[in-house]
């Protein structure tokens, strides 16, 4: 109907409060309908994202997942009092290269180049190029990323006689004056500070794509320190190296927060840490009742007690995202003594009540702390039976910013935002998830049931090497096993004692039909899920500090 003007006219006789307050009261019942057709990233605000990854850190380690552990780890405990913490959480492999792969790509590692072990010293690029990584996804949103510690995802390393780079002579042909491509800021990080691994070779820093000085002394080969030939840094200290990588993601906090204040960033946190050399500085000494391992264990705990500090005085703990969990089990082998020695020891249970440790397909192998939180948004207190891994977070990052990941991206990536959000779920988040071992052992976990595609999930070369010791196979009752595979109810038997290979065929040609499935087809997630990512709206809430 056309306005005939008899409004207009007594509205601009109205005193001049009275038309502001009518024009308020309209504007109030506009604003919903206003709000609806604001873009969403203009109605909310990107959380900083900072990812802790302790490196061989056992399920049994962090006293909150095991009351008998030897080692005081307030700030973890601390950590999962104000967030969650999966009780059910996996690395996609038993040792630490694929699994980073898988973390970094939201794809298993058995899809890439590596199909068994870790890269080599000197050992090429794996990260395939143009593979969209968690990193590069977020820059793309306008994040600023870093990453701090330990890669072991390869470098392509330049030499002085053009051949592969080696130095079993102690100081190689690596050409040190040069860039070395292929590393973190090739695969999405802005900024690196780190090391290939702490007892690889170059031993020195390495800052983006140059080592932090030249390394030109061969590397003093010793028992419990440095143990694979190459140069090395005059006067590099293995003791120092963790120290200085937390000091340098503090710094990085801080100063992201007073130079590009508003801007969201993705800290990637690496540790080296409790990982062979076990070196511990000075002031953790002693401080737990599980020798030098669980004394750095502390320093881990202390670590990231210094990240969450750094939040704190920058007013960013509010808006952050903070998730911390282990590549793998812990350390039976190259490190003395062990996680079977230190039971004896000091009574101290790094895998807890799980069978297995690093490189095994056993649960031990690959079930590690997961710990999150984001006020706001993520529920203090709250404990977790969802099955998830590693693989996932790709497809996690992706729904909270409600982007769409291509086909080609994140293959055997499941968001677990609902999960992290403390929902109930009418269903398990993932269909099934496959796991690997050191080796080629594959493993298919799908609800309470875990097939290990092998006769036994050992990896650690059995009780003359650093597998099950004979008193630990005694104390936990576990037998010999003769049947070519291994399933069990990890409802009713999470210590794998009873295989019940024999007594259910069908589970067992359901999984392993299900494991072949997901091989062949070069993808776990159906390609529907992989492009249609929800997004959801972030609470004014979660933006507190």
């Amino acid at each position: 109907m056309r306005d005939s003007g008899k409004n207009h006219a007594v509205a601009s006789g109205m005193p001049a409060g009275k038309r502001i307050c009518l024009l308020l009261s309209a504007l109030l019942v506009l604003l919903p309908g206003l709000a609806a057709v604001v873009p969403a990233a203009s109605r909310t605000t990107k959380p900083n994202i900072v990812y802790v990854l302790a490196d061989d850190l056992g399920y049994g380690d962090v006293h909150v997942y095991n009351a008998q552990s030897r080692m005081p780890t307030p700030n973890l405990d601390r950590l999962a009092s104000e967030g969650i913490r999966f009780t059910d959480a996996h690395a996609s492999d038993a040792v630490c290269t694929p699994s980073r792969y898988g973390l970094l790509t939201g794809r298993y590692s058995f899809r890439s180049r590596l199909k068994n072990g870790v890269l080599s010293p000197w050992g090429e690029t794996l990260i395939e190029e143009g593979r969209l990584t968690v990193a590069e996804l977020l820059r793309r949103q306008g994040y600023a990323t870093a990453a701090f510690g330990k890669w072991h995802l390869g470098w392509h390393w330049p030499t002085r006689d053009g051949k592969p780079a080696a130095s079993k002579d102690g100081i190689g042909n690596v050409d040190f004056s040069k860039p070395v491509p292929g590393g973190p800021i090739s695969r999405g990080f802005d900024y690196y500070f780190g090391v290939d691994l702490p007892n690889y070779p170059p031993y020195c820093f390495i800052e983006n794509d140059r080592t932090v000085g030249i390394p030109s002394l061969a590397a003093p080969m010793q028992k419990g320190g440095f143990n694979r030939p190459g140069p090395m840094l005059p006067g590099w200290n293995l003791t120092e190296i963790l120290p200085e990588l937390t000091r340098r993601a503090v710094h990085y906090i801080e100063e992201t927060a007073k130079t590009k204040p508003g801007k969201p960033f993705f800290l990637y946190f690496p540790l080296t840490a409790p990982h062979y050399p076990v070196v511990p500085a000075p002031e953790f000494k002693g401080r737990s009742q599980a020798g030098e391992y669980g004394d750095f264990v502390v320093q881990v705990d202390a670590t990231v007690g210094q990240v969450l500090a750094a939040l704190d005085r920058a007013g960013l703990a509010g808006n952050t995202l903070v998730i911390f969990t282990s590549d793998n089990g812990p350390e039976v082998v190259e490190i003395d003594p062990g996680a079977y020695q230190r039971i004896r020891i000091s009574g101290h249970y790094s895998m807890d009540g799980l069978r297995g440790a690093k490189r095994d397909a056993w649960e031990g192998g690959h079930r590690v702390p997961f710990i999150a939180r984001w006020r706001g948004r993520i529920p203090a207190g709250v404990v977790s039976n969802e099955t998830i891994c590693h693989v996932d977070f790709m497809a996690t990052i992706a729904a909270l910013l409600g982007v769409k990941l291509p086909t080609d991206a994140g293959e055997d990536s499941y968001s677990i935002l609902p999960a992290l959000e403390g929902k109930k779920l009418k269903r398990p988040i993932r269909e099934a998830t496959v796991l690997h071992s050191a080796s080629v052992k594959f493993v298919i976990r799908q609800g309470e049931w875990v097939y290990i595609d092998a006769q036994s999930g050992d990896d650690n070369g059995g009780k003359e090497r650093g597998g099950e010791p004979e008193w630990f196979l005694q104390e936990r009752g576990y037998t010999a096993n003769s049947f070519p595979g291994q399933l069990y109810n990890l409802r009713n038997d999470l210590i794998q004692r009873q295989n019940l290979y024999a007594e259910k065929p069908e589970i067992v040609q359901r999984l392993k039909a299900l494991l072949e499935k997901y091989k062949t087809e070069g993808r776990s997630v159906p390609p529907i899920v992989a492009r249609k990512v929800t997004a959801t709206r972030m609470p004014k809430s979660s933006l507190r500090p």
